[in-house]
């Protein structure tokens, strides 16, 4: 897949992401009025496959989404609990809802990858993740079969899901707590895109540093991943404790303890995105071509939200894309605080809720914003 994840292939994203937010506030019965009141737990899953699936893997599968292609996606995405890794056979019925969704939408993706075929010249009107996928072939030389192209759409697909998913409504909130920060970000907007902005480009995600380090403070304090497991392949010296961990082994990182950890970050419970001014940032260090494009080894860092070295998660920089875009249209379309309180609510791990943002149309005197 590291031929379609590309910076050509990311200045084509970003706009798509962009058009599919603002549509969906257009027809989203949340965004109607002049203010309101909308479930984050509702509205941020169907944004996140909304965009994903029309910038990774085309018009069709978008379209299919408002279909009956959701109701299979949701099946799949139930199986994802506890009880379906440890016992993937057990005929519960969810696991046979899950088994038998798997077989339409791979029928799905397969029927229109022999479409594609029959017309090659569409391929020329833009380039998505099936059409990179059709025509190539493993190391060995053995071309990618149709059946394991839609199967690795399915896992794509769900792959970051779940993941931008919580991302994106932990920053929302802990906006929504800092309302002052969404006026920072909509004027760091204006002095990169204009007093009265343009569209969004996938070049100007990395002109916006608090942008940026809003996204990295949140992954910081919510990381989506609580643990990495690796296995132990040849015998491993740890030499600050002396003692050495047996081939066949597994070790874990859980980032969620190393990155709220007072001795890496100060006041780690803290929101506090311009840490990232001073904290050395992962980008700083040694880099390498794991095959998809130079990145942090990050093996040493505390801050592990995509993990590191070279398992690290191939997905990486289209979220960085995603989430950029997502939380940018935001910010240019509403003003939005915390219902109660005004607190961010702590995680709830028995999701039993969905957190509630409070939204108006945003409203700034640019007066005082000059162009750049």
């Amino acid at each position: 897949m590291k031929f379609g994840l590309t910076i050509d292939t990311f200045k084509g994203y970003a706009p798509l992401i962009v058009q599919q937010v603002e549509d969906y506030i257009k027809k989203s019965k949340y965004f109607k009025g002049a203010s309101g009141s909308v479930p984050l737990g509702e509205i941020i899953p169907e944004i996140t496959i909304f965009t994903a699936s029309r910038s990774l893997q085309g018009k069709e599968v978008r379209d299919a989404l408002d279909g009956s292609f959701a109701g299979l996606f949701h099946d799949l995405d139930l199986g994802f609990n506890p009880m379906n890794l440890m016992f993937p056979w057990f005929p519960f019925p969810r696991n046979k809802r899950r088994d038998a969704a798997q077989k339409k939408v791979a029928r799905f993706y397969m029927d229109l990858i022999q479409k594609r075929r029959k017309d090659p010249s569409m391929a020329d009107k833009e380039k998505d993740m099936i059409w990179n996928l059709m025509d190539r072939s493993y190391k060995d030389g053995t071309p990618i079969s149709d059946r394991e192209v839609a199967h690795m759409m399915i896992a794509l697909l769900m792959a970051g899901q779940h993941t931008s998913m919580a991302t994106t409504t932990w920053v929302l909130l802990h906006l929504a707590e800092k309302p002052e920060l969404v006026t920072e970000l909509y004027r760091e907007q204006q002095k990169i895109c204009g007093t009265d902005p343009r569209p969004l480009a996938y070049e100007d995600i990395a002109k916006m540093p608090l942008l940026n380090n809003v996204i990295r403070e949140v992954l910081r304090m919510h990381p989506p991943l609580h643990s990495i497991i690796r296995k132990v392949k040849s015998p491993m010296h740890v030499r600050e404790k002396n003692y050495i961990i047996p081939a066949g082994y597994h070790i874990l990182a859980a980032p969620g303890a190393s990155s709220m950890d007072q001795k890496y970050f100060k006041n780690p419970n803290e929101f506090d995105p311009n840490r990232w001014d001073t904290v050395e940032s992962e980008d700083d260090a040694e880099k390498y071509d794991f095959g998809f494009g130079l990145v942090s080894k990050g093996t040493a860092s505390p801050y592990l939200p995509f993990g590191a070295g070279r398992h690290r998660c191939i997905g990486e920089q289209f979220a960085n894309v995603q989430l950029g875009s997502i939380i940018s249209t935001f910010v240019r379309e509403f003003e939005f605080s915390l219902p109660g309180d005004g607190k961010v609510p702590p995680p709830d791990y028995t999701v039993s809720s969905s957190p509630t943002l409070h939204i108006s149309p945003y409203e700034l005197d640019t007066n005082s914003i000059s162009s750049p």
